[in-house]
């Protein structure tokens, strides 16, 4: 955070924001020695209290340009609070406490195909499976797909620079696309779903430009035929007993990326999305959902991950030339009770609406 200090209203000056330090650590407060002089006296070093007591003004600012703060516990992060008296003025201010964590770099290479793994889920339908990559191939002939398969009988992908993982059967949407995204080694993954079909219009390209473009975004969404589904949820917190409420609305964020006017914030995009490989992985894909899942991912990221929603790049769905009647079976199990089990018990939700309007 930004270090900001308090003007001196009072005869006093402290921070007021971004004043921040790693557990365990001695760190100079900013704006307020460790040597001290014939004259001024200081009491508590090292405790929770300290007093100093100086021969002038000039002195007592030396003083307090040397106080340092240690926290006395490890957590990764929490905070404390800093009390300044000085004659009849009182000021508090907050101290963040936060250990450092290292930073996740990834090779940009030279092109797309060292930057982006496609991944995929699939579940009976070998035909569309196929469809899809030689859609892929057409425009990008050597970028890695990952596939996750739970296929009753699993038959072999063919193809160049394709990993296909095979799953115990029925295993579900959610365990698939964790199986998928734990094997992909660059720093974006781009999700699609076995049945699209990728078109002049697909460029992943574009939506890097925009991820590039902001690097706090998480996940870049673009649409399917013209459909881009964009959603904005609110959680109210509740109580220790309730839990809180959660709302959805149709329809992004009004809040546009800078320098790409066609993609705003939101929630809950498409399954047709460009993620940023370590911050997605943070969040995961809850395996107990199998069949009818989707919003329930971008839940458990709310507050943790910030997304957009694009209208600049699309996919395609796949033409429906013959019904899978077996795989139409899974699908219909919906789970409903299974469902309202994991977002009213896991989430600790009391009111929960995800058809407003």
């Amino acid at each position: 955070d930004l270090l900001l200090l308090a003007p001196a209203n009072s005869p006093l000056q402290y921070p007021i924001q971004g004043f921040t330090v790693a557990p365990l650590k001695k760190t100079p407060i900013p704006g307020m020695l460790e040597n001290v002089t014939t004259g001024d006296i200081v009491k508590g070093q090292g405790k929770a209290q300290i007093t100093i007591i100086a021969s002038s003004e000039a002195r007592l600012n030396i003083l307090l340009q040397q106080v340092h703060y240690t926290s006395t516990v490890y957590r990764v992060r929490t905070g404390d609070l800093g009390h300044f008296v000085f004659e009849d003025h009182n000021a508090t201010f907050p101290i963040v406490i936060q250990q450092p964590s290292v930073p996740i770099l990834y090779d940009p290479g030279e092109d797309v195909n060292s930057q982006v793994t496609i991944t995929v889920k699939t579940f009976l339908r070998y035909f569309e499976l196929n469809e899809l990559i030689r859609s892929i191939r057409k425009y990008y002939k050597n970028i890695k797909i990952i596939i996750a398969d739970d296929s009753f009988d699993p038959v072999k992908v063919n193809g160049t620079n394709i990993e296909h993982y095979i799953m115990p059967p029925a295993q579900g949407w959610f365990a698939g696309r964790t199986l998928a995204v734990s094997q992909v080694t660059t720093k974006y993954f781009l999700w699609v779903d076995d049945d699209f079909y990728f078109t002049e219009n697909t460029k992943i390209e574009e939506l890097i430009k925009v991820m590039e473009s902001m690097p706090e975004l998480d996940i870049v969404s673009a649409a399917v035929g013209k459909n881009s589904f964009s959603h904005r949820i609110t959680y109210e917190e509740g109580d220790d007993g309730e839990g809180g409420c959660l709302q959805r609305y149709n329809g992004p964020l009004k809040e546009p990326i800078p320098g790409f006017p066609q993609c705003f914030l939101s929630n809950v995009v498409i399954n047709f999305f460009l993620g940023r490989s370590d911050s997605v992985r943070k969040v995961s894909f809850d395996p107990q959902l199998k069949r009818a899942a989707h919003s329930q991912f971008f839940i458990d990221g709310l507050g943790d991950l910030l997304i957009a929603s694009c209208s600049h790049v699309n996919v395609n769905h796949q033409k429906k030339i013959h019904r899978n009647e077996k795989y139409l079976t899974f699908r219909k199990q919906t789970e409903d009770t299974e469902n309202r089990k994991l977002y009213f018990f896991k989430n600790h939700l009391k009111c929960i609406n995800l058809k407003a309007g």
